[in-house]
């Protein structure tokens, strides 16, 4: 959910600090991601109601999602856990983790969101590559 309603790396989620969730301004902050380059994201009200959900039940120390012991999650771990999601969901379409953040970028297009926006939410340096992330859909065309 946080991947997807942030738009974030699978990375970025892993390491993600509590400390960086801000709830007042509804955003998140990425510290020293790919490029190394701060930024902040979307944090979207259903969103930030789980989020407060899941701290209060497992109460991560540092990060936000900690493994038993306080020990970090693995790409691997979060892509296994999202592919046997997809298929209890009964979703037979192919999607990665990575999807999550496409999608993201995809549905703010679609609902007119201006594309200098997008890419500076996903920390992207080029518009080229905002492009590429961006699906252009049937509705958008």
């Amino acid at each position: 959910m946080v991947i997807y309603s942030a738009g974030l790396r699978i990375s970025e989620a892993i390491d993600l600090p509590i400390t960086d969730i801000d709830s007042k301004r509804n955003q998140i902050r990425i510290s020293q991601s790919k490029g190394r380059k701060d930024r902040y994201t979307l944090l979207a009200a259903k969103t930030l109601q789980v989020l407060r959900a899941y701290v209060k039940e497992y109460q991560p120390k540092t990060r936000l999602f900690e493994g038993q012991n306080g020990e970090t999650y693995s790409a691997r771990s979060i892509q296994a856990f999202f592919k046997e999601a997809l298929k209890r969901a009964g979703i037979t379409k192919k999607a990665t983790v990575h999807t999550l953040r496409h999608s993201f970028a995809t549905h703010l297009l679609e609902q007119g969101t201006d594309l200098r926006y997008i890419q500076s939410l996903l920390g992207h340096e080029s518009s080229k590559t905002t492009e590429i992330c961006t699906h252009i859909t049937p509705p958008r065309i």
